[in-house]
């Protein structure tokens, strides 16, 4: 499985062995990384619950790099983004960026997350 067809699937059970032990995920939403594989996951639990009609709608791939587009909702908001997937030697996920738009968009993911975090 792949780390589209996991997060696709919302099967994060498939997505924890695709990433790194020490993976590093960044989002736009806060200052300071999230690091560890664990931490990662449990993360994305919450995001997956947040978006609403969250799909991938395109892909590249460069040599170690994946970049998958997507597009969703958070309450009333829409929103767009790109998971930038940066791979090691084995193929791991060692660095998970994530960019998203509009800025209402992503306010609305990041007081969603809050919210369930919190």
């Amino acid at each position: 499985m792949t780390v589209r067809e996991a997060i696709e699937a919302k099967d994060l059970e498939a997505l924890s062995p695709l990433l790194a032990p020490d993976v590093v995920f960044r989002s736009p939403a806060v200052y300071r990384p999230y690091d560890g594989r664990e931490t990662v996951v449990a993360l994305l639990r919450i995001v997956a619950d947040v978006f609403e009609d969250f799909r991938y709608s395109s892909e590249w791939r460069d040599g170690g790099t994946t970049i998958l587009f997507f597009e969703a909702r958070v309450g009333d908001r829409e929103l767009q983004g790109v998971d930038i997937l940066e791979h090691d030697a084995d193929g791991l996920v060692e660095r998970f960026t994530v960019m998203v738009r509009p800025l209402s968009g992503l306010q609305a993911l990041a007081a969603a997350v809050a919210a369930r975090v919190g």
